[in-house]
């Protein structure tokens, strides 16, 4: 089950990715609609971060294409932000948290121009908005691992983009962050940000999205969640390992979907 968007935010069309020429990513064929909550679902080594790396232009692909707002993304990155998985980044860097919320503003100044007082006055609003204001002088090597997501998520806040990519920003944090950065996903989604959020815990998903892609190294399903969160596609996507899937598929069966505002 594939729909296909009529205006849609992100395309892509026919994606493969390979490494060292395996691939990894397998004709894929996909639109998103503006102001979605996405969540990109599958097994591991299903390609779901590689996804949205091939989109941001992170990645070489082997064939296909990708316009973002009917564009190439060198043509609209300053409408996009990014948060990578927390693992990947270097936290010794010495950087206070605040300037590293203001790297956000990066891309709307150039590298060259010093940051003004509109900027230093979005980079403590989404310090703010992510709880975190207290923390702006302290050190980020200093911070928990829940605390350093929050401040990777203000840093993208102050960017002020329209389309976030998000690899994982629930990992590794405890339940007051992700109710705290889940809400605040919604509240961007109903400001009529798109949002895509790569994301491993299906129990939570149907709950978190109200779009989602189901992926293992080819597209599944891409689509509104209750209409994509079956037990017959979560068993194509995961291969039929129904212990992964049964407390997913008691929710099916009880059709007991959260609202969009639960």
């Amino acid at each position: 089950m594939i729909l296909q968007v009529e205006n849609p935010v992100v395309e892509v069309h026919d994606l493969t990715v390979s490494y060292d020429r395996k691939p990894v990513l397998w004709g894929v064929d996909l639109t998103l609609p503006a102001g979605a909550l996405v969540g990109v679902i599958g097994p591991n080594g299903a390609g779901k971060s590689t996804l949205i790396k091939a989109i941001m232009d992170l990645l070489p692909v082997s064939s296909g294409y990708i316009r973002i707002f009917d564009q190439p993304i060198k043509e609209v990155r300053k409408r996009i932000s990014y948060v990578p998985q927390r693992e990947s980044v270097d936290w010794d860097f010495p950087a206070s948290v605040f300037d590293v919320v203001l790297m956000g503003r990066y891309g709307k100044l150039g590298f060259f121009n010093r940051p003004r007082r509109a900027d230093k006055d979005a980079a403590m609003e989404a310090l703010q908005k992510v709880g975190m204001q207290a923390y702006a002088e302290r050190q980020i090597s200093q911070l928990s691992g829940g605390q350093q997501q929050r401040v990777f998520l203000a840093r993208a806040l102050a960017q002020n983009a329209d389309i976030y990519f998000m690899d994982e920003p629930f990992a590794g944090v405890d339940i007051a962050t992700e109710t705290a950065i889940i809400e605040l996903l919604r509240t961007m989604r109903d400001e009529g940000k798109t949002v895509v959020v790569v994301h491993h815990d299906l129990q939570s998903a149907a709950a978190y999205f109200n779009w989602v892609i189901l992926l293992n190294m080819r597209l599944v399903a891409s689509g509104p969640t209750d209409q994509v969160l079956t037990q017959e596609l979560l068993e194509k996507t995961y291969g039929g390992k129904l212990t992964v899937l049964s407390k997913v598929g008691d929710l099916l069966r009880k059709q007991e979907f959260p609202s969009r505002e639960a």
